[in-house]
């Protein structure tokens, strides 16, 4: 299995300040007055007011961390285009450095050589138009499956949660697209299973040791370290199973139907022709596919709020059709719907 850096909950993250501003003394960027342990947490409300003081660029510090402000396009769109190397890492956090074996994967390993390697691969050989046209078997089959669920529970009389089909669907074509097997299959139930929205609710959670280390025992009597811990348990549970079963069936040996590759295929394929031009451990491809794993979450959210917008939308033109209706039994006219 393979190993996990420390949940080091001591080590606060450079929000958006490149490793030449974070390391010496560097020339920086106008900086208010700032508090004791605090920093600048508590002009948070009034950067506004601030920018106008000091200017569009402005160095702060929340608790321990230290942060680059931009508050002009112009600043914005020289850090967006001309210095756009300097600024292009993601912060190490604790959640990212622990749940991506160090941050290897694609989305926070720090711009160089083995990010633009990773990167090449992912474009040519997983994001393709040929590769995801070669899939499209999986999302005429989910589909189907979701319209028979739908038809069923019609010809039943028994009342459905769409939403909740909807992202069941979504869910299931990505990781049937990423490891060639979907969680019900995994949990023998017919719900999704919750490990991709705990890794993003993790990602996205605040540790008092980001900001402050050493408040770091705080986030252990919140639970947030454990839960950390457990989730890890969980993604290396299901991402060993998954790689296991690929190793043993061989499955990129499978030359009966080369387009029906899946992204886990893929790598193993790539790695035994040599094609990858790097290093392919098996934390580093569990870091990889635990990004697309991920990402199954904001294809079901992106669903959801779909779902929720046609729904309003619906339901607006209800209310407006009902008032036009009463409009024209009283002889007024309603306009256009």
């Amino acid at each position: 299995m393979a190993s996990r850096p420390q949940c080091d909950n001591h080590s606060p993250p450079s929000l958006g300040v490149p490793a030449a501003l974070s390391s010496g003394k560097p020339n920086l960027p106008p900086s208010p007055p700032k508090l004791p342990i605090i920093g600048n947490l508590h002009q948070l409300g009034s950067l506004h007011a601030l920018s106008k003081k000091f200017g569009p660029l402005m160095f702060l510090y929340f608790g321990h961390a230290p942060s680059l402000v931009v508050s002009s396009a112009d600043m914005a769109r020289e850090m967006k285009t001309t210095h756009d190397i300097v600024f292009s890492n993601r912060p190490k956090t604790i959640t990212t450095n622990f749940l991506l074996y160090g941050c290897i994967d694609l989305a926070f390993s720090p711009y160089g050589e083995y990010w633009r390697k990773v990167r090449k691969v992912c474009v040519h050989e997983l994001l393709s138009l040929k590769r995801v046209q070669s899939l499209h078997y999986v999302r005429e089959e989910e589909v189907a499956i979701l319209i028979n669920k739908v038809r069923d529970s019609c010809l039943k009389g028994v009342s459905i949660n769409l939403s909740e089909l909807l992202i069941e669907t979504a869910n299931n074509i990505v990781t049937r697209v990423i490891f060639g097997k979907k969680f019900e299959e995994q949990d023998g139930m017919g719900k999704p299973s919750e490990l991709p929205r705990k890794v993003m609710v993790l990602i996205a959670s605040v540790f008092w040791g980001h900001f402050f280390p050493s408040l770091g025992w705080i986030d252990i009597l919140t639970g947030l370290l454990q839960s950390l811990k457990s989730t890890g348990r969980e993604i290396d549970a299901y991402l060993d199973e998954v790689l296991e079963e690929h190793y043993k069936t061989k499955k990129c040996d499978d030359d009966e139907h080369p387009n029906k590759k899946y992204f886990v295929d893929i790598f193993l394929q790539l790695q035994k022709d040599g094609m990858l031009g790097f290093e392919l451990r098996h934390e580093n491809l569990k870091a990889i596919l635990l990004v697309y794993f991920s990402l199954s979450l904001r294809v079901c959210l992106f669903a959801r709020i779909l779902g929720i917008m046609e729904n309003l939308r619906e339901k607006s033109k209800e209310k407006k059709l009902g008032r036009c209706l009463v409009g024209m039994g009283s002889g007024k006219f309603c306009g256009r719907v």
